[in-house]
């Protein structure tokens, strides 16, 4: 599923969150993106989930425009923030709410949740602890989990590695490039992490300021070196 953005932009008082001409992601790609504290990459992917407005331009999932439809939502899973979860639940609970109202039989979320056993670590399912009541890198998993249960055409996540152990950021990136080579799934990321983006993503853009100014192809030392180069001089 390709994603366009177009003429999309996005102030908050004086400060410049988004402004992208034109940019495209191509089905199957795995975006990486990335950029320093206030770059914009937060507010691109509000913008791309249409839970704030822009000040002009559109985002296209495919060809629907996420601002005047909503069957976009049928085939994109994301997580960005705990906000996204119903806290008094305990995660069992939240995973079979999910699956209820995205029509997944008890069996289908069964086996999908075996598939993510050893990134949950027995600390999730079957416990009585609710959401609100975990650590913020279980928190993460949930989200995560829950975001990827849809199994999703598209699948945005917003810094999946903070919180997390480095088993479980280990883990999740195989998740991630496991589930794009099965599924052929659009992945956009984001991320602090300069080493795991460059290790999944197939391409990665680097905000500065709302606007994407580098287009680097991922997933070698040059993608690396780049950005290395950029974050030592913006530092």
């Amino acid at each position: 599923m390709n994603i366009t953005l177009s003429n999309l932009s996005k102030t908050f008082g004086e400060k410049v969150a988004v402004d992208i001409n034109q940019f495209e992601i191509s089905s199957g790609q795995i975006l990486g993106l990335v950029g320093n504290n206030g770059a914009g990459k937060s507010t691109l992917f509000r913008l791309m989930l249409d839970l704030i407005k822009p000040d002009s331009g559109r985002v296209l999932m495919g060809t629907t425009d996420v601002s005047q439809g909503e069957e976009w939502k049928d085939w994109t899973g994301a997580y960005i923030d705990d906000s996204f979860l119903i806290d008094y639940l305990t995660p069992d609970e939240y995973f079979a709410f999910i699956a209820k109202v995205s029509g997944i039989t008890s069996e289908q979320r069964n086996a999908f949740l075996e598939k993510f056993s050893h990134f949950m670590a027995g600390e999730l399912t079957g416990q009585k602890k609710l959401i609100r009541n975990l650590s913020a890198g279980n928190k993460q998993k949930v989200g995560i989990v829950a975001a990827m249960m849809l199994q999703p055409k598209i699948l945005i996540l917003d810094e999946p590695f903070n919180f997390l152990d480095p088993s479980s950021q280990s883990a999740i990136k195989r998740l991630i490039v496991q589930y794009n080579q099965e599924s052929g799934a659009t992945i956009l990321i984001s991320s602090h992490n300069l080493q795991h983006t460059v290790d999944i993503s197939t391409r990665i853009a680097l905000l500065e300021n709302g606007h994407i100014i580098r287009d680097i192809e991922g997933g070698d030392s040059h993608a690396m070196a780049t950005l290395e180069e950029y974050f030592q001089l913006h530092e």
